[in-house]
């Protein structure tokens, strides 16, 4: 029988560290939903003491989750432990993931504390932490840079207290796959108790070795991993989530290991956060990068073409890439038009379906065919859209390679319409700055993008900005045809970002 790995999926937490890429509440509770119909075993939701926006956002996904373990970060401090509490009370299943530095680096220049200082601050923390909860995680930051004897007398020390996950970090991505199984199995070997608890890892990807650092720790025992969707996270990102449950999939032979996971809700998740966030996956990503399944050589594609497992070691629908050629048009249905989003994944209320068609309507009379991704990208917008304080109305363009650039832009706001004449070098930057005085700030354009969501020259522009406002980053995107319209809406839809965020913090 195969041994199950539990996942623990970070990307709240670890994974919104990663700059460019913070979420408001809703995209956050949008995320975390994704997370449970993709089957993790825990959702680290965020580090409450961080900000009471952080505490806030942890309880409101508590409420919407009703599966998963949901855990709390907190440093060995009581007042962190406290507000990871605080932050966990509705949740059906809490944890909380208290960590320390063990590394003589981290202590010396970080902590300012010596090693029997921290053994004893592990103590008594995981200990107060148990009173509070019964489900206590902890994690020894650095731990492969720690000395393995000093580790084992701490985890020793954290089981004995409560402790019924411990978690052995490559917090700097600074270990190898052999260096790291021989790692475990040595601490293993100093430390028995660790038998008889759940073994994490938290590898990060610094050298590249995030995923197989990972399956190195699950070979000498580990019985959790804590990844990311699309490996998103500080500096190089973490081991990514999809990576580690196909390779467990693909090679159980090897590793005789598998995990909870729904592998055909994996490329609804890494749309879903790629949407949200603004970050791309690179083409050639495995797994879930647009290539992985593409075949240009014309002896591959021979190959394929006679039988899919001569150069495709995992299906397609495995992940749940759909294969079905059905293309949508002004002329579909609404039963054709469900019938698909059922088969992407979706399950709609009737007001949101009514809404979804709408905009399909709208979307087939400017193109001719509307593919998967062009619904995908519809609907999965829908589902996280913030209310409405800025509205388009309306925008002329008077551009021309002879004449500077004038754009005129009608928003309402507070149900009033408001319009303001810029000009600019280009039709985008003039919009830009007439959307601009509407608003009554100058705001710092962080960065501008524009792509196609399919291919043709009536492809769907999905453009995505993102404005700076008192430190903080908001991502704005929208979607038309008409690439001027999809940068407006896109510009337009981060001032709501700003807006929602700043009247729910």
């Amino acid at each position: 029988m195969d041994k199950i790995i539990k996942i623990f999926d970070t990307t709240l937490r670890d994974g919104e560290q990663s700059p460019g890429c913070s979420m408001n509440l809703k995209e956050k509770i949008e995320i975390s939903q994704q997370l449970e119909r993709l089957n993790v075993d825990i959702i680290e939701a965020g580090f409450a003491a961080a900000s009471p926006g952080d505490l806030n956002s942890i309880q409101e996904i508590s409420k919407n989750i009703n599966n998963c373990i949901i855990t709390s970060l907190a440093r060995a401090h009581k007042d962190d432990i406290d507000k990871a509490i605080e932050s966990l009370k509705y949740a059906k299943h809490p944890r909380i993931h208290v960590f320390l530095a063990t590394s003589p680096i981290h202590m010396k220049h970080k902590l300012r504390m010596n090693p029997d200082e921290v053994v004893e601050k592990v103590e008594s923390m995981v200990a107060y932490a148990k009173l509070k909860c019964n489900d206590i995680e902890f994690s020894a930051e650095d731990a492969t840079r720690s000395d393995i004897d000093f580790l084992a007398k701490v985890f020793n020390k954290a089981i004995k207290a409560g402790a019924t996950t411990i978690n052995i970090p490559d917090t700097v991505g600074y270990t190898t796959p052999d260096e790291y199984y021989n790692f475990i199995t040595d601490i293993i070997n100093r430390c028995p108790a660790l038998k008889t608890v759940d073994i994490s890892v938290h590898c990060h990807n610094d050298l590249g070795l995030g995923v197989a650092n990972s399956i190195a720790a699950i070979k000498a025992g580990a019985t959790q991993i804590e990844c990311t969707i699309n490996g998103i996270g500080e500096r190089a990102g973490n081991a990514a989530l999809e990576e580690i449950v196909m390779a467990l999939k693909t090679r159980k032979d090897l590793y005789n290991a598998d995990t909870r996971i729904d592998t055909k809700q994996i490329t609804k998740s890494s749309n879903l956060l790629t949407r949200i966030t603004g970050i791309k996956v690179q083409p050639n990503k495995a797994i879930v990068g647009a290539n992985a399944f593409a075949h240009e050589s014309g002896i591959h594609q021979h190959g394929v073409l006679n039988n899919k497992k001569t150069y495709e070691i995992l299906t397609p629908e495995s992940i749940g890439l759909d294969t079905n050629k059905l293309v949508l048009g002004k002329h579909s249905g609404r039963h054709a038009f469900n019938d698909k989003l059922i088969q992407l994944g979706y399950s709609l209320s009737k007001k949101e379906l009514d809404e979804a068609f709408k905009r399909f309507k709208n979307l087939a009379d400017k193109k001719k065919d509307v593919y998967d991704k062009d619904i995908d990208a519809l609907v999965s917008r829908q589902k996280i859209e913030v209310p409405k304080a800025f509205e388009l109305e309306k925008y002329v363009i008077n551009s021309g390679n002879v004449i500077t650039s004038t754009a005129t832009v009608a928003i309402k706001k507070d149900n009033t319409i408001i319009e303001e004449v810029a000009v600019g070098e280009g039709p985008i930057y003039a919009s830009f700055k007439a959307i601009e005085k509407v608003y009554g700030k100058k705001l710092e354009l962080d960065d501008f993008s524009l792509n196609s969501i399919t291919e043709g020259e009536d492809a769907l522009g999905d453009a995505v900005v993102r404005l700076k406002e008192n430190g903080q980053t908001y991502v704005g995107r929208g979607l038309s045809t008409d690439i001027i319209e999809a940068s407006i809406k896109a510009y337009i839809n981060a001032l709501n970002k700003i807006k929602y965020t700043n009247q729910n913090n």
